[in-house]
């Protein structure tokens, strides 16, 4: 997903993040300055719906102009020589799980640490 709020804000004539709080506060949504300053300056992890849903009201959009559907790049196999996954290297031979030492033949069990 992209994330659009700059562009959103700008066709709106709001340029800082100061005036898209101020936009945000007159529909009744009071996210502090920090969390405005970090919405807009890169794409937001989560986002709550009610969030959402304040925003595009103080906005004057929809949630299609606030997110934007990117395509998913195809899954391509690792090149050779390239970074492969841990436990994905078919050179290894060892198992994929950590397999228990066998302790000596008749020897006791050590003790747990105190």
């Amino acid at each position: 997903m992209k994330w659009n709020l700059r562009m959103v804000a700008a066709q709106r004539d709001l340029w800082r993040p100061t005036e898209v709080l101020a936009a945000f506060q007159q529909v009744g949504f009071n996210p502090s300055l920090s969390k405005v300053a970090a919405l807009w300056g890169g794409k937001p992890v989560t986002v709550r719906l009610d969030d959402l849903d304040l925003m595009c009201a103080a906005l004057g959009c929809t949630v299609a102009d606030l997110l934007q559907a990117e395509p998913v790049a195809a899954a391509q196999p690792a090149e050779e020589g390239g970074p492969i996954a841990v436990g994905n290297d078919e050179r290894s031979a060892g198992p994929v799980r950590p397999v228990a030492r066998s302790r000596p033949a008749g020897g006791p069990r050590s003790l747990p640490p105190s």
